[in-house]
């Protein structure tokens, strides 16, 4: 059984980092592309990033291009999101995905697993 467990949530200031962690058991983590999407209240969830297998190929949404930085350690199963220059709609629950394609990719149709989530709150 596939099992992806966030953390590193908190809250944090405008201009402010935090460092999401997944950590995955339950599946062969190299054979997976790996991303993150974000779902603010009411909304639907929406796209953040992904990582390929091998960690040589990244994507990212716009609104978040420049800030956040997504990476994995294949020999710990874990994939990670770096968020800096936080601002206040950056605030959501952050959700770890295991794609069921070869690739990753923006769509929620294409995620095979989720994680439970973890809040995140930029608020001064």
């Amino acid at each position: 059984q596939v099992q992806l467990e966030e953390s590193g949530g908190g809250l944090v200031q405008p201009g402010g980092s935090l460092r999401l962690s997944c950590s995955a058991s339950g599946i062969t983590f190299s054979n997976y592309s790996m991303g993150w999407f974000l779902q603010a209240p009411g909304m639907e969830p929406e796209y953040v990033s992904d990582i390929n297998w091998r960690g040589s190929g990244t994507d990212y949404a716009d609104s978040v291009k420049g800030r956040f930085n997504i990476s994995r350690d294949n020999a710990r199963n874990t994939v990670y999101l770096q968020m800096n220059s936080l601002k206040p709609d950056d605030t959501a629950v952050y959700y770890c995905a295991a794609f069921k394609v070869s690739l990753g990719s923006r769509v929620t149709g294409d995620v095979g697993s989720w994680g439970q989530g973890t809040q995140v709150t930029v608020s001064s």
